[in-house]
């Protein structure tokens, strides 16, 4: 009785952690399956196809890439904290190491994405003049 009441608590442990990467994917595909309705009826409708999906504002590209390598940063110390501070509870002396391999992934993603943040703020991207294409030539003549 023992195992299969460990067993289920496992299982619903599991499900519970799992539950909001369930709804948010459901909200996602529900999202854009109305989406791509709206399209088709739009479509149909005879609507032009710029007028679909207005052009995304672009913002600052840096503060994303700043804000996502923070938390990949805060992540990776949560992974180097979790030997330290629950040294008793790892059944396995193996566990500390595994953990720290997580936390080098973690720190190298973060640390990539907020050194390409900062020189990203510091190098804005060119943007090419208008009325240029890849060759270069001018497209009025």
């Amino acid at each position: 009785m023992g195992e299969i009441a460990g067993g289920i608590t496992v299982i619903l442990i599991f499900l519970g952690m799992s539950s909001p990467l369930i709804v948010i994917g459901l909200v996602y595909y529900l999202k854009e399956r109305l989406e791509h309705k709206q399209i088709l009826a739009a479509i149909e409708k005879g609507t032009p196809l710029s007028e679909l999906r207005p052009p995304k504002p672009k913002g600052p590209l840096w503060i994303k890439n700043i804000t996502t390598g923070i938390a990949f940063l805060i992540i990776a110390a949560g992974f180097v904290c979790i030997p330290v501070v629950f040294d008793r509870a790892m059944p396995f002396p193996q566990a500390g190491f595994g953990h720290f391999i997580v936390a080098t992934v973690f720190f190298a993603i973060g640390a990539s994405s907020v050194v390409r943040g900062l020189l990203q703020r510091k190098y804005p991207p060119q943007e090419p003049p208008t009325g240029q294409g890849d060759t270069g030539e001018s497209k009025n003549p």
